[in-house]
């Protein structure tokens, strides 16, 4: 596989168009999607019950990139499903033995779509301990209703004053630097702040490395990504290193604590990932509920769309993250703490980043 003339030229132009920031992160996409272009696309199946079960089951053989790391045999899902799809005659229950099987891979990023239904595997977090409670954050003594909003962003002091305390509930929810800088200088005569980060099930990529950049003071190796290069379960090319940069005028230089539980999820994981290298963090709360597989999505002859986990994203240590990341100070929610009107999770926060 090459690169051919008009790409490179491309390249150039949007080399000169986009901030290095934003290239860095254009290119990487980009050579992920071409070296997916490398991959043999599976043969086109008829629509029909089986051609589409064909169809499904390929697709993740071939492109699915956690079949190997998750110990699973793909082929033994292929016989266990496979007697009941010429007994089905409609497409709901067509629909519904797909979105079993595809639960077989355990993954957040899988869902197969449809004109009428979503499939969604939700096991990785329901098996779990919510270790949140949203009526603590915004009806009792955290931000409550009296606090301010910047962008994405839910922000307040809190313990006296002594701590910033900011909810951010989805990477999809836009900011920029102004909103940043109004929160930093809101937050400047606090020992430190907190980044709640619990239930926030991601979003964009961008938004993760925007955001960490305040806190790093150089560029610093933060993960690594592979795409799949063939059709084998381990064709992987070789660790393409992610970095993070230090932001060029936004730097919060004390303290900070990141909240997590098991919904933290894709790109609030991808945060996690970063920021357990910032200098001055400190992941606290549950394990993350992982989400380390970039998705892409593929067409199945009946028109129906399954998206599903494309490249494997690492942590520096070449550690995957599908399956989440350990916090360094793991805390749960205390039910006593609950009836009291305290959040155990904010609590631990305040007292590490208050501490003399």
């Amino acid at each position: 596989m090459y690169f051919q003339e008009k790409n490179v030229k491309s390249l150039l132009v949007l080399s000169v168009l986009m901030s290095k920031k934003l290239f860095h992160i254009v290119l990487v996409l980009l050579l992920g999607f071409l070296l997916q272009t490398c991959i043999q696309e599976p043969e086109i199946k008829p629509n029909t019950n089986r051609g589409n079960f064909d169809a499904l089951w390929k697709i993740i053989d071939t492109r699915y990139c956690y079949l190997d790391y998750k110990e699973i045999d793909w082929d033994a899902v292929y016989k266990k499903y496979s007697p009941h799809v010429d007994t089905i005659s409609n497409k709901y229950t067509l629909f519904d033995l797909f979105a079993e099987m595809l639960a077989e891979l355990k993954d957040g990023h899988v869902n197969l779509y449809s004109e009428f239904d979503k499939s969604r595997y939700w096991n990785w977090f329901t098996d779990y301990p919510a270790n949140f409670d949203s009526k603590l954050i915004f009806k009792n003594r955290y931000l409550g209703e009296n606090y301010r909003i910047a962008g994405a962003f839910r922000y307040k002091k809190i313990a006296e004053g002594e701590v910033g305390y900011i909810y951010y509930g989805s990477f999809s929810d836009s900011f920029n630097d102004k909103n940043i800088f109004e929160i930093f200088s809101h937050f400047a005569d606090c020992k430190g702040i907190i980044i709640d980060i619990r239930e926030n099930g991601g979003g964009l990529l961008t938004n993760s490395e925007q955001l960490a950049s305040c806190f790093f003071t150089e560029k610093t190796l933060t993960g690594y990504i592979t795409h799949k290069t063939g059709n084998g379960h381990s064709d992987f090319s070789k660790p393409n290193a992610v970095y993070t940069l230090s932001h060029e005028k936004l730097k919060w230089e004390r303290s900070v604590a990141v909240l997590t539980n098991r919904m933290t999820y894709s790109a609030a994981n991808d945060l996690v990932c970063r920021m357990k290298y910032a200098p001055k963090a400190t992941i606290i709360g549950d394990k993350t509920g992982g989400g380390g597989g970039m998705p892409l999505s593929s067409e199945l002859p009946n028109g129906w769309m399954v998206r599903f986990s494309a490249s494997p994203m690492y942590d520096a240590e070449m550690q995957n993250t599908e399956w989440g990341i350990e916090p360094d100070v793991k805390v749960s929610m205390s039910e006593i703490d609950k009836l009291l009107g305290y959040d155990t999770i904010i609590e631990t926060a305040v007292k590490i980043l208050t501490k003399d």
